[in-house]
């Protein structure tokens, strides 16, 4: 994994978790908008780097990766962590193993539960034929749907494409699926999603709050997976200044 880093040291520190084919860029509005009360740490994950192959080995790897950066640069103390769907999964990791302490943790359309065992592989080469698409079929794509969401997302899968491929895919889908979290540690924990994704998000919702019933979830009304972000980083970016 690498580690991009924004603002100034002794700010309040705010890690940020990318999801699934997607690189740490897709943070850069964000970034814009906190780095001047920040001191923001964005991850690429391996498998969906920039400009070096790279190949995606586990979430539990991921995470590992970050508490050791965490424990090395920061001390073992975040003051926030933000994860988008894979990222949030990482994230959910990092606050079951409880080895660095994080006050305030987003886990944004985080899958938390695993798919039965008959579903994962058809469901993972599904996925990793979508991403396919996006990367070769990006233009036609742009024109179908016409979103800035959707223009933001293709364009992401364009770029990290070459250097992690089908098979960081394929391993990031595996991994994710076949993953349960199972005990969660942390002060403040907050699980969002969209209306558009209630189907998905409900479940891994039901299952958070078994573990975590203080755990704090919002919903927001017409956004699908991590449209949020996307579409408008000035909201999110108003909900992580407020945690602080």
């Amino acid at each position: 994994m690498d580690f991009h880093v924004y603002g100034t040291q002794g700010k309040p520190s705010l890690l940020l978790l990318p999801g699934l084919g997607v690189s740490y860029e897709i943070f850069l509005p964000l970034i814009e908008r906190l780095q001047d009360r920040f001191y923001i740490i964005a991850a690429s994950v391996d498998g969906f780097t920039l400009g070096k192959q790279t190949r995606f080995t586990s979430v539990d790897d991921q995470a590992a990766q970050t508490i050791h950066y965490v424990q090395s640069v920061l001390g073992g103390h975040l003051d926030v962590a933000y994860g988008l769907s894979l990222g949030g999964k990482i994230l959910s990791r990092m606050l079951e193993r409880n080895e660095v302490l994080i006050d305030h943790a987003i886990m944004d359309a985080a899958p938390l539960l695993p798919l039965p065992n008959w579903l994962v592989d058809p469901l993972r080469y599904y996925q990793a034929f979508n991403v396919w698409t996006c990367y070769h079929w990006t233009d036609f794509w742009k024109w179908v749907f016409r979103s800035h969401y959707f223009d933001v997302l293709l364009d992401e899968c364009k770029k990290v494409y070459p250097f992690g491929g089908k098979q960081a895919v394929l391993d990031g889908y595996k991994s994710v699926y076949t993953n349960r979290l199972n005990a969660i540690q942390g002060a403040d924990i907050h699980f969002w999603y969209g209306t558009k994704e209630a189907f998905v998000a409900k479940p891994q919702v039901k299952h958070l709050l078994q573990l975590c019933p203080s755990a704090h979830v919002e919903v927001f009304d017409g956004m699908n997976h991590g449209q949020l972000l996307v579409d408008h980083p000035e909201e999110v970016a108003k909900r992580i200044i407020e945690l602080i």
